[in-house]
């Protein structure tokens, strides 16, 4: 995919001709048959039609005609162009299938020739199957035919073949072999052209014909293929100016896609297509002026269209691909004829995609992984042999949405193409534009590009250097500083100079010596001697050049970025730490080593960091006339040493560049100044490799490594940037706590502050509460208040900002209680259990400011000391709620005006014990405690079936805290209206035959008069007096009362008779519904004799029953008046 993917493919590139299959002939055992074919092929002048020939067997099998569409609503393309195409039309399917077949007029098998032309015409159309393809015979004949009209024979015989195979008088010819064969077959071409052109243009309308079928919202990429269809065609038909108008709005087409990152390749691959034929006409038309206009607007609308980010390199090759194929198709149209001027011809086009090149290189290296493996199975990979359509992805062919189908795929896939772009020879691609670049400068005498040479060898010599290839680096340095030298270029000069005398070089010292004495004359702006090998003619002309040079005032200081070469002198910065606390002066040191022959002076280092207020201090410069100086092969360590600023605390000091300015001091202006800077830290092309080799052994130094007689150079790390970090605080911090916490309860967090300052901390800040960057949920559930007292609302912040405590002096002590409340509402219970059972980190942050000095300097700091906690949160007790009816059992269903019981359990899961302040119960881990009401639905009258119950409101607290009410939400219940109330006075308990009696209230609740039929089942237990079956009416609203008197006749609990009610006007209410609001047990004692007894036993019953009472009472008190149910 990297290589060969970006070449045009050969059937766009050549020129399209119509396609002429021919059959019949055997050029191999046949001479007549060869020279036929050789007539037709060989020697073809300029002049004859242009037709492409190729002989095929009579059965030969062409492509299948796909089924013809009549509609393209549920049609969705896949594709812009199949890449299969434009071959299949030039190739494979012919415009015109010609038979050739040995028949004279008077042979005398005659019929049965006949049948086997038709035959084998019938064989051809077959294996058309349904194209339009034109379809002549060709009689080879050994004499030669008489005018038209005077053989009646031939004219019979021609009608009866043409006849038998179904063909038109111009679809029939005959070809004598005679003297006169070439002028025969020329004829034939005319006449077969003729055909090639009725059948491309029926191809152009049945394509056009397609156009009334699609829609611009599905169909855009139909638009693009037809029209490039259209055109193509056109081609084929040569009508080029109908072909160059289909081209430019195909063209136009292309552009209105969206382009999203999926289909980008495949719309700039289209394009590109395109603008290649747009630009081939307009040359062939003799308009070069409209060819390089239609390629400017075709790179300033793709030059943007980078696509996916990770395959840069991709857009940076398709760029240099366009500007090359420019430049040929610019080279091939001046071969024929067209004349270029001297600001516009190839060269500038194979320089730019050279350029375009050299950043494709550059992005290869920064994108491309160098450790990855191949992914397997191969993303690239195609089952089929090749793409479906021009410019798509072999893993996800046919896919035009905008997210790629399968994110897996679509990694590997960019993986894959990012490690064959790794085995891409890019140093001999930008070589070849480059080359030709210079050939096409040369060829029209632009003398400005002729340094375009030196930068060749730039290219190669980077090369080299990342290589390591010391030995060719040196060899085309040296050819590099004999061009600089001709050319008398001072600043290539001086760096090519620098190089050789450089680690890098290979060269020996006595020619290092000659390029350093070189070097010193030019920075003291003298001519140079002239470099080996070079023509005595040249030299003299550099000379000129030279001195030329000398004159311009402004070439006396230039700075020369040494970061991507391998110069003679070396520099490592390194700060000292890699942070230093803001009470600390930042320590940085700069390394210089010289690796030339001679000693190396210089006037000045400096060292630019990111806040340029401390440049001032890292500069160190020479006094008078004696500069600084390097030996040869010596390390030099220079110290630099600041103070950092409070505000750039948490902030990062780096090394921005290192400059070395070197100046050969000559008391006067004369001399040149060079600036030799280091990007970052130091470092150049070859210490990377350097330093890996030599950490295994590196060796640590320190302070005083100034001191030292002899560095390992290799072993020096360099450390760009450092961190400055506040004062170290000398405050404690200690916190004392209870854990866990509960749900809704004021958790006391004792925190005890004390310095161990020498002076006052002074402004002394406190920041409690909920730590930053914990989920969201938690800073709406949780409340921080400092005032232990009363229980904090929800108002109240989870984090409590700079608080101020005033001054704290030396071994002073704050005692500050800071209280978590930690509200949760048991409304939602899936939202309190995962945070009841989580956990929260709370952070105290104490923060004050101390005067100190730093080098004699008094600043103040600003100190902070964290503390953090986690503290897990857990519900201190569950609460349960049931409804039951009054006689204990559990209701579904709640009858509206109808007493019914609420039984309410509170379970203890606290480790602390709970004290409910009410009824002053005190739960223990896992104690319950349980409360009854008793409630009345009143009678609702918008139709609601479902209500609210209210809340249960509890208040607790745990030791040593203050009082927490949580509420409760009671469930819901549903209502339901009975037509008819019952229920029974009677004791609460009856003796064994003495009168028990009984008193049933039934009560209409309807607005109707309701038929009540009322039947006493009798009872082994007891005897009855009263009515055993009624039928009574019953007004609305209003009530009947039945008085019964019942005799036990056992001792125990016993049941009551049983009453059958039923209603004739409420079929829906059966007795079972109403029997449930009556007592249906009853206990019944054994007669004493004792009247004492009795008296005490009805002292009791008394007793019982007003204790009851009043304990109802009271809870119904309590319930109505909104009170906390203890």
């Amino acid at each position: 995919m990297a290589g060969s993917q970006w070449e045009l493919p050969p059937e766009l590139c050549c020129r399209p001709m119509a396609f002429v299959a021919l059959t019949g002939l055997d050029v191999v055992y046949n001479a007549v048959h060869r020279a036929i074919w050789d007539a037709f092929c060989a020697n073809r002048r300029a002049d004859r039609v242009p037709i492409s020939f190729k002989v095929l067997p009579g059965d030969h099998e062409y492509p299948k005609c796909r089924t013809k569409r009549t509609s393209y609503e549920w049609y969705i393309p896949k594709g812009i162009l199949k890449t299969s195409w434009m071959n299949k039309h030039l190739n494979l399917v012919p415009a015109l299938v010609v038979l050739f077949y040995e028949l004279d007029w008077d042979d005398p098998q005659w019929k049965e020739k006949q049948s086997e032309c038709a035959t084998k015409v019938e064989i051809v159309r077959a294996s058309l199957q349904g194209r339009n393809t034109k379809v002549a015979v060709v009689l080879i004949q050994k004499k030669t035919p008489l005018p038209p009209g005077e053989d009646l024979v031939a004219s019979e015989r021609a009608s009866a073949l043409c006849n038998a195979c179904d063909l038109s008088g111009k679809s029939l010819f005959v070809l004598p072999h005679t003297d006169h064969l070439v002028g025969y077959i020329i004829r034939l071409e005319n006449a077969f052209y003729e055909h090639a052109q009725t059948y491309y243009y029926t191809e152009i309308r049945r394509v056009k014909s397609h156009k009334e079928f699609l829609n611009k919202t599905t169909h855009q990429l139909l638009f693009v293929r037809h029209q490039f269809k259209i055109a193509f065609f056109s081609e084929l038909k040569q009508d080029t100016q109908n072909a160059l108008k289909h081209y430019k709005s195909a063209y136009s087409l292309v552009h209105e896609l969206r382009a999203h990152e999926t289909n980008m390749l495949e719309i700039k691959t289209m394009a590109g297509f395109i603008n290649y034929k747009i630009c081939r006409l307009c040359f062939q038309h003799n308009t070069p002026l409209d060819a390089i206009a239609q390629f400017r607007k075709h790179i300033d609308l793709c030059k943007k269209k980078i696509g996916s980010a990770e395959l840069a390199f991709e857009h940076a090759a398709w760029m240099s691909k366009q500007f090359q194929s420019f430049g040929e198709l610019f080279d091939e149209a001046i071969k024929l004829g067209l004349t270029a001027i001297q600001t516009q011809h190839p060269g500038f086009y194979y320089q730019q995609a050279a350029c375009y090149s050299q950043d494709r290189k550059q992005q290869a290296q920064q994108l491309c992984q160098t450790g990855a493996t191949y992914p397997s199975p191969d993303p690239l990979d195609i089952q089929s042999g090749g793409l479906d359509f021009y410019g798509q992805r072999p893993w996800r062919q046919g896919h035009q949405s905008i997210d790629p189908p399968d994110a897996e795929k679509e990694k590997t896939g960019i993986l894959a193409l990012q490690i064959k772009e790794r085995d891409v020879p890019h140093s001999e691609l930008i070589i070849a534009l480059l080359s030709n670049a210079v050939a096409q400068f040369k060829k029209y005498k632009c003398p400005r590009m002729k340094s375009h040479l030196s930068k060749l060898l730039d290219y190669v010599m980077c090369d080299y250097r990342t290589e390591r290839w010391w030995g060719l680096l040196t060899a085309i340095l040296t050819t590099a500083l004999r061009c600089a030298y001709l050319m008398a270029s001072v600043k290539d000069y001086v760096i090519y100079c620098m190089e050789l005398l450089g680690r890098a070089s290979t060269l020996k010292e006595d020619q290092k010596s000659r390029i350093e004495k070189n070097l010193i004359k030019v920075l003291m702006n003298d001519v140079p001697d002239a470099e080996p090998e070079c023509d005595p003619s040249s030299v003299s002309t550099a000379r000129s050049l030279w001195n030329d040079r000398m004159a311009i005032a402004g070439l006396n200081e230039f700075t020369i970025e040494v970061q991507d070469y391998v110069p003679f002198i070396q520099c490592k910065a390194k700060f000292y730490s890699p942070s230093f606390h803001v009470d600390q002066p930042i320590q940085l040191q700069v390394f210089l080593r010289a690796d030339c022959p001679h000693p190396v002076s210089f006037n000045k280092l400096a060292v630019s960091l990111n806040n340029q207020d401390y440049n001032q201090w890292c500069v160190v410069e020479s006094s008078g006339q004696e500069g600084m100086s390097l030996l040869p092969g010596k390390t030099k360590c220079y110290n630099f040493s600041f103070v950092a600023k409070m505000e750039d605390v948490g902030k990062k000091i780096e090394v921005r560049f290192v400059c070395l300015c070197i100046e050969v001091m000559l008391g006067s202006d004369r001399g040149r100044c060079v600036f030799l800077s280091w990007r970052g830290a130091g470092g150049d092309t070859a210490s990377a490799h350097e330093t890996l080799q030599a950490s295994r052994s590196s060796r640590r130094w320190g302070r005083g490594v100034e001191t030292r007689q002899e560095l390992d150079w290799d072993s020096l790390t360099v450390q760009q940037s450092t961190m400055i970090i506040s004062r170290v605080p000398k405050i404690s911090v200690q916190l004392s706590h209870q854990p866990p916490a509960l749900n809704n309860e004021m958790y006391c967090i004792h925190l005890t502050i004390q310095s161990q300052e020498e002076g006052v901390a002074k402004d002394v800040k406190l920041t409690a509460g909920l730590k930053p960057g914990q989920d969201a949920s938690l800073g709406q559930t949780t409340h921080v208040t400092l005032d232990d007292s009363k229980v904090c609302d929800d108002t109240a912040p989870a984090f409590l900002p700079d608080v101020p405590l005033g001054d704290l002096r030396p071994g002073e002590k704050y005692l500050v209680h800071c209280n978590f409340y930690l509200y949760m509402s048991l409304e939602r219970s899936v939202c309190v259990r995962c945070v009841s059972t989580g956990s929260r980190i709370f952070l105290i942050h104490v923060a004050y400011s101390i005067d100190t000095t730093v080098e004699g300097r008094p600043i103040v700091c600003k100190c902070h000391k964290d503390e953090t906690v986690t503290i897990e949160t857990v519900v201190p007790f569950e609460v349960s709620a049931k409804f039951v009816s009054t006689k204990f059992e559990p209701l579904e269903r709640i009858a509206v005006d109808v007493p019914f019981l609420l039984m309410t359990d509170i379970l203890s899961s606290s480790p602390w014990p709970l004290l409910l302040c009410v009824c002053s119960v005190v739960l223990q881990t896992g104690e319950c405690a349980s409360e009854c009401f008793c409630l009345r639905c009143p009678p609702l009258t918008n139709g609601i079936n479902t209500v609210a119950t209210g809340q249960y409101l509890i208040s607790w607290r745990s030791p040593d805290s203050p009082l927490i009410q949580t509420t409760v939400t009671l469930p819901h219940v549903i209502l339901e209206s009975v037509p008819l109330y019952i229920h029974a006075e009677l004791p609460s308990f009856g003796r064994v035959r003495e009168s028990l009696p009984v008193c049933y209230h039934i009560e209409n609740r309807t607005a109707l008069v309701q038929d009540v039929e009322v039947a006493v089942e009798p009872s082994d237990a007891f005897m009855f007096s009263g009515l055993k079956q009624v039928r009574l009416r019953i007004l609305p609203q209003s009530e009947q009362q039945m008085l019964y008197n019942y005799y036990p006749l056992m001792a125990g609990y016993q049941t009551l008779p049983l009453l059958n009610i039923s209603l004739p006007r409420c079929p829906t209410t059966n007795t079972q519904t109403l029997r449930r609001f009556l007592p249906q047990r009853i206990f019944v004692k054994v007669t004493h004799s004792d009247g004492l007894a009795t008296h005490h036993s009805h002292c009791y019953f008394n007793i019982k029953i007003f204790n009851t009472v009043l304990k109802s009472n009271f809870l119904l008190f309590s319930l109505a008046s909104g009170s906390t149910a203890g």
